[in-house]
This record gives structure tokens, sequence and C-alpha cells, in this order.
């Protein structure tokens, strides 16, 4: 029999490695969804102020969104020239309702890759629409 280790980074790590170090594709399910947090709020796991807070990024994302939703996105993905659409506003929308349920507490509650890409791919597209 042989034994591996797996590292995984502080903050991207799904709470079952941290605490059973259970290893599964749900794992990078959560991994993955953190990722996505990270590029919408341009905010890492570790940061100060959610570390400070004891926090994780998907109860800070949560608790910041009770105000607008554009309050919390990184400004830098909306160019100050152009205008923000509702269009825009439900994909935003849609990307942060696929982190948190990629994000869920338990591996069995999480979507799989293949929903990922799928719901993914609808946002590409109502984004797209004419």
């Amino acid at each position: 029999m042989a034994y591996t280790e797996t590292l995984g980074t502080l903050g991207y790590i799904a709470p079952e490695y941290d605490s059973e170090e259970i290893v599964s594709t749900s794992g990078d399910v959560y991994s993955y969804g953190i990722i996505l947090m990270e590029v919408l709020t341009k905010r890492r796991p570790t940061d100060e102020e959610i570390c400070n807070e004891n926090l994780d990024l998907r109860k800070w994302k949560t608790q910041s969104f009770s105000g607008t939703m554009l309050d919390v996105v990184d400004g830098n993905l909306f160019p100050e020239d152009e205008q923000i659409t509702s269009k825009s506003e439900i994909c935003i929308a849609s990307m942060k309702e696929l982190a948190l349920d990629c994000t869920k507490k338990t591996p069995e509650s999480r979507i799989t890759m293949k929903d990922v890409a799928k719901r993914l791919n609808k946002i590409k597209n109502t984004f797209l629409e004419r």
C-alpha cells in the first residue's frame, strides 16, 4: 500500500480535507468556487480583513452582499466608460450563486464540475445574447 501526502493552500482547501483529510473531486469544486469568488471580488481567502474577522471568503461574501452586489464586485471587471447593464448584473449574480453552490459546507451538497460547466455556458450565452 502506498501513501501520499496531499498538500493544499490555506483558504482554498475544502473543509472536509482540513478536518478529515478526505480528498475528492468535490473538494476541487470547492476550490474552484473560492477562485471564482476571488475573481469576482478581487479578495483572497487569506486577506487580512477576512482573517481578522474569523471569516472564510464564503462567509465574508455572503455577509457583504447585504447592499448592492456591485459594492463587493471588483471594479476592474467593468471599465469606467462602460455602462453596467442589467444583463451584466444578471451574469454577475449568476456567477455569485455558482460560487456559493460550489463552496457549500458538505461535499454532498455541492454541485459537480459537469454542472459548473453547464452553468458557465448558460451564463456566457446569456451575456452574449443581443
